[in-house]
């Protein structure tokens, strides 16, 4: 039987490209802190610990889960890591609702990470491995062609990837975590800068951030004893599916859809964009936006950029995207499906300092992750049961 469940506390750390005044240890315990000091709690009233981390090669530490458990408080308590490429900071806060959800624990510590400046995540693609393909050219090379398929079967116009990427860039400046803080940043700018794959141009890249993020899910006991309101875990789903079949659309991917089809039956949700005030959708890339704008059923196929275009995902649109700046202005990976969630969460809690979306009472959490296979999504509300 499913139990009520809701995000108590939150905490992110500052985002930057280096934080070379913390350890990985100091790095997630400023999130960790955070959190709990927003839910009114210390480590001792945490029943265990979930822990997101992209592949150990981007730090080029093995198993770091091991010896982060006294940096988290987890000595003598479970603690269990997790790992979906990309996606796993979603698939994180998703693991640790469902220990609560499941009458297991009332209190779980969530939490992913990376600290990106300590390896290179694009050196760590290029590293062959057993039946594996090596990514020489980088997450944004991989992702480029998709792009293309979109733009040429769509039909939209190259200026869109531009706008998409100024209005996340403008969002991050009201966000106090935001890694990217680029004051008068406009299309034209972005449109000016080197192109890196066509047809992505360095400006509507994600940045490599090291950074960690925290969330504190408890049972409904624990979400009425907090000190600051719950956000109340109306729907989460996963999916996935392989890299490469028969088939496969990798513009448009069918666990994508059925993840979000998913969440919105169990939050009720029959029409997203009327329905949802606001998302927090994995961006990395400028065009992923009318993207998933169609995959998650915001709009009909081909018809993404078109809402883009005209202002709907924009602050004062009718259903503002990424008001924190999204991953195109913080992308710690192994954190940035997280951040996702937490944002979410703030917003429907009314804590969302400097990009709050007024009246927000529903938000989509969303990450994706490898090659556009794996999938997470939550939706969440102030409203409890």
């Amino acid at each position: 039987m499913s139990r009520a469940a809701a995000v108590v506390g939150v905490g992110q750390t500052h985002h930057r490209s280096r934080r070379t005044d913390v350890s990985m240890p100091g790095l997630v315990r400023e999130a960790a802190l955070r959190a709990l000091e927003d839910a009114g709690l210390g480590f001792a009233d945490i029943d265990a610990v979930v822990l997101g981390k992209a592949p150990d090669l981007f730090e080029g530490v093995a198993m770091p889960d091991l010896f982060l458990a006294d940096a988290l408080g987890a000595r003598g308590k479970p603690l269990l890591r997790v790992h979906t490429a990309g996606s796993v900071g979603g698939s994180t806060a998703i693991v640790a609702a469902s220990h609560v959800r499941s009458g297991a624990f009332r209190r779980v510590l969530a939490l992913a990470w990376e600290k990106q400046s300590e390896s290179n995540a694009t050196w760590a693609l290029t590293v062959g491995q057993p039946f594996s393909a090596s990514l020489v050219v980088g997450a944004g090379g991989y992702f480029a062609p998709f792009i293309r398929a979109y733009i040429e079967r769509s039909g939209a116009p190259g200026h869109v990837g531009w706008a998409v990427a100024a209005k996340d860039r403008r969002n991050a400046l009201g966000n106090p975590y935001a890694h990217l803080r680029m004051p008068g940043i406009t299309p034209e700018a972005v449109a000016a800068s080197p192109m890196l794959w066509e047809p992505l141009r360095y400006l509507e890249t994600c940045p490599s951030s090291d950074g960690a993020c925290a969330m504190v899910i408890g049972d409904a006991g624990a979400a009425r004893a907090a000190p600051g309101p719950p956000a109340w875990i109306r729907g989460a789903a996963v999916r996935s599916e392989p890299i490469a079949f028969a088939g496969r659309d990798a513009v448009d991917p069918r666990a994508g859809r059925d993840c979000a089809a998913d969440v919105y039956a169990q939050a009720g949700v029959a029409d997203p964009r009327r329905d949802i005030d606001t998302a927090e959708v994995y961006v990395p890339f400028s065009w992923y936006e009318p993207m998933w704008l169609e995959n998650l059923g915001f709009a009909e196929p081909g018809r993404g950029w078109r809402l883009t275009e005209e202002g709907a995902t924009a602050p004062d649109g009718d259903t503002p995207w990424n008001r924190s700046g999204g991953v195109l202005s913080t992308n710690p990976i192994g954190a940035s499906g997280l951040i996702r969630f937490a944002e979410a969460a703030q917003q429907v809690r009314g804590r969302a300092e400097g990009h709050q979306v007024e009246g927000a009472r529903t938000a989509l959490g969303h990450a994706y992750g490898a090659g556009a296979q794996f999938f997470a999504m939550w939706i969440v509300g102030s409203e409890g049961p």
